[in-house]
């Protein structure tokens, strides 16, 4: 039987989702839970790897093991829930069809990313605090130029073992929230490093140091070292991850 896990996590202690040497990542605490509570050897696939801090607040993974029943995987659950601190949580476990993938199955995937504009003495460790003077309107823009382009080569993270750097990017704004700029990002898919470096570049737009057109002509270039830095990481979340209702059983 195959279950997907849905779950959070504070990424700050970790190298991310996905299983490093000698590092600590989410999957390999999850995978030895869960070997520890089911008693068997649990293979972890994950919706996709998140950098070093960048948090995720919903997350999917899915693993195979004999059936079990909704009494059961609440108990699971629970159990999970105790094994860890509170940099994780796990929100449910649910049934899903035998070939539901949570890499390839996944629709979209929302991100989201926190710019504070005053001092966070509460929430530095999620915000990048950045108290210059921005031009929304000139960033918000160039987010409506991200939706004409599929190719985002100069936003990605050099040598990664990816065919191809498409991606259809269906929304991208700014909005102000208080002290807070929050960039808001859905796509189909994202390259590594990909969110963080928009946002520097955009960073540079905010700050008239570069205007639209020339934001445009960095993603034509195809070259990441024409793009602006990529940004702290731990002001970055997975926001959501979105599937076919139809995967899921007992849903």
């Amino acid at each position: 039987m195959r279950y997907f896990i849905h779950l959070s996590y504070n990424g700050a202690n970790f190298c991310g989702w996905q299983i490093q040497p000698n590092e600590p990542s989410v999957q390999q605490g999850l995978e030895k839970a869960l070997m520890h509570i089911l008693k068997e050897n649990i293979s972890l696939t994950g919706c996709g790897r998140t950098d070093t801090g960048v948090h995720a607040k919903s997350y999917y993974a899915h693993f195979d093991f004999e059936e079990m029943s909704i009494e059961e995987l609440k108990q699971l659950r629970f159990r999970l829930n105790n094994y860890f601190a509170y940099d994780i949580r796990i929100i449910s476990i649910l049934k899903v069809k035998n070939d539901a993938h949570a890499r390839f199955d996944a629709i979209s995937r929302t991100y989201k990313y926190y710019i504070a504009t005053q001092k966070q003495p509460f929430n530095n460790d999620f915000t990048y605090y950045l108290p210059r003077p921005l031009n929304i309107e000139k960033m918000n823009l160039a987010c409506k130029k991200l939706l004409a382009y599929t190719d985002f080569t100069s936003f990605s993270k050099l040598h990664t073992q990816v065919n191809n750097n498409n991606c259809t990017i269906n929304f991208a704004s700014w909005e102000k929230k208080g002290d807070l700029l929050v960039f808001t990002i859905n796509a189909n898919r994202f390259l590594r490093n990909m969110v963080r470096s928009i946002v520097g570049t955009m960073i540079e737009v905010g700050l008239e140091k570069i205007n639209v057109e020339e934001f445009c002509k960095i993603i034509e270039e195809k070259d990441r070292a024409s793009a602006g830095v990529s940004v702290a990481a731990k002001a970055l979340f997975l926001f959501d991850v979105v599937y076919e209702k139809g995967i899921f059983l007992d849903f």
